[in-house]
């Protein structure tokens, strides 16, 4: 599959970060969507090992260097053996183009792919936890937060390391429409009574939840760590500061 100019420039991006020295084992779901696709290559990039979870039979179009296993993401027994010796497990199963007509899909896929990847991390004592979810309280997609919200409650419950995303939206390719509304969220960032909303719900790019990934891999939490917006905003230069400080 040709990289896009934006993939291009990311990995360009990532390139000019000074590396961690530490390489990181990770196991990953949902490696063939819209984050995946683009979170491998940039880890690989980063020096470290990754293993991508595919359904079974499918055809997925992943870079040579990722090593890709076969298993069914909604039934954590199709694939526990083969998550170790991995040290890091990261979760992106979901369903695509979330909307509030999506419920059932919700709790379907994301809650069962999101329960089944908790209690195997738990029983198998992985040492970290990446989780995708989503920034809350909102006013609009109650279904998805909640199935989200869920998932964040059963990885304190299983006392996991875990770092957990709390993104909005996510400007990227065929994301683009919401780029209009900077100008109002600059404007309500500003405003002291909708500061905190805005940034709360603000908007992040591709390239910035990318890297905040990329950060969460590189630097362990202990306990469970929130990455809200502005976390996310400023992953890059976190990136470049940590890796500068493990090298000193």
């Amino acid at each position: 599959m040709a990289a896009s100019i934006s993939d291009i420039r990311l990995l360009l991006k990532v390139k000019a970060l000074p590396k961690s020295p530490n390489s990181r084992r990770v196991f990953l779901t949902g490696g063939t969507g819209y984050l995946g696709g683009a979170l491998i290559p940039i880890l690989l990039e980063r020096g470290h090992h990754v293993r991508a979870l595919v359904r079974p039979g499918s055809k997925a179009q992943l870079p040579s260097a990722c090593e890709v296993v076969s298993g069914n993401a909604l039934d954590a027994n199709s694939y526990r053996q083969l998550i170790r010796p991995s040290d890091t497990f990261i979760q992106l199963v979901g369903v695509p183009h979330p909307s509030p007509a999506k419920a059932a899909e919700f709790r379907a896929v994301d809650l069962v792919a999101g329960r089944e990847a908790i209690r195997v991390c738990a029983e198998l004592g992985i040492s970290h936890f990446i989780y995708l979810s989503v920034a809350h309280p909102a006013p609009i997609m109650k279904d998805y937060i909640a199935v989200r919200m869920e998932c964040e409650r059963m990885i304190d419950e299983n006392h996991l390391n875990a770092t957990v995303l709390r993104p909005w939206y996510v400007l990227g390719p065929g994301h683009r429409w919401p780029f209009v509304l900077l100008p109002f969220y600059k404007v309500c960032e500003l405003l002291p009574f909708t500061r905190a909303g805005a940034l709360r719900l603000g908007l992040v790019t591709l390239d910035q939840l990318i890297l905040s990934l990329v950060e969460a891999v590189e630097s362990p939490a202990q306990g469970v760590r929130i990455l809200g917006v502005p976390e996310i905003r400023s992953a890059e230069l976190n990136l470049a500061r940590e890796a500068i400080r493990k090298t000193a």
